[in-house]
């Protein structure tokens, strides 16, 4: 019951950061830079999508560029997968 709580709290929290995303009321760049705990599991992929501007295409376009895996996770990023996204998001 403790996991099922959890993770039902870490849903709702990725939702929120989700809606925030979408509003401009946080910074994927921040979010890449120093991912809460909570949000290291989430797809980056999934995070992407949640940021105005970016449709499947484009946050495929950037992953592809970055040479990073659609399936991978915040938490899973390298340094330099990290600085690549970042910097091309930037853009």
């Amino acid at each position: 019951m403790d996991a099922l709580q959890r993770a039902n709290e870490i849903r709702s929290r990725r939702a929120q950061l989700k809606r925030d995303l979408k509003a401009g009321r946080a910074s994927i760049h921040n979010l890449l830079l120093d991912p809460p705990a909570w949000v290291e599991t989430a797809k980056v992929f999934d995070m992407l999508l949640a940021v105005p501007k970016y449709g499947r295409v484009k946050a495929n376009k950037i992953l592809t560029t970055c040479r990073i895996s659609p399936s991978k996770t915040i938490g899973g990023l390298s340094q330099r997968q990290r600085d690549e996204l970042i910097s091309s998001l930037r853009r």
